[in-house]
């Protein structure tokens, strides 16, 4: 599926309400969660010590909560493509749960709807997003979050 392209501005004001959809499923591998831990620096033995977290309340490991929410950025990609403009910038990201372990064999994907768009300084946007990351299988989602981009002329 090709992303929903928003040509400047006024066309990214337009999509305040509008369900962009899912993205694709990625599958949550045991090197992706070790190269998480590696870069963060989040060792914790749930999630890379394979042999005690088999033991342990999941059965096995899980990834880290924060590499599914980073996860949201090349994930929205999949969704809206952005033309048109000088810049944007992640403002930062509200409202953050982790609902649903995520283990390791499992796969995510994101479903994002643009809730809001308001003007900001300097002439951009600030866009308002509801990230769910949903888990193939499960009732409840990986990750729920409410993240902000502004977005600026060229």
């Amino acid at each position: 599926m090709a992303p929903f392209i928003a040509d400047g501005i006024p066309e990214i004001s337009a999509l305040a309400g509008r369900d962009l959809g899912h993205s694709r499923w990625r599958e949550v591998t045991q090197d992706l969660i070790d190269m998480f831990a590696a870069v963060s620096g989040d060792h914790q033995w749930i999630h890379t010590d394979t042999e005690r977290a088999a033991q342990g309340p999941y059965g096995g490991t899980i990834a880290h909560g924060y590499m599914v929410l980073s996860w949201g950025i090349p994930m929205f990609a999949e969704l809206l493509q952005v033309t048109g403009v000088g810049m944007a910038l992640n403002y930062g990201v509200n409202k953050v749960r982790f609902p649903a372990p995520v283990p390791v064999g499992s796969r995510v994907r994101l479903h994002a709807t643009v809730t809001s768009v308001a003007p900001v300084k300097r002439g951009g946007v600030g866009m308002t997003r509801a990230f769910t990351f949903e888990l193939e299988g499960s009732a409840k989602p990986a990750c729920v979050a409410e993240s902000l981009t502004h977005v600026y002329r060229s």
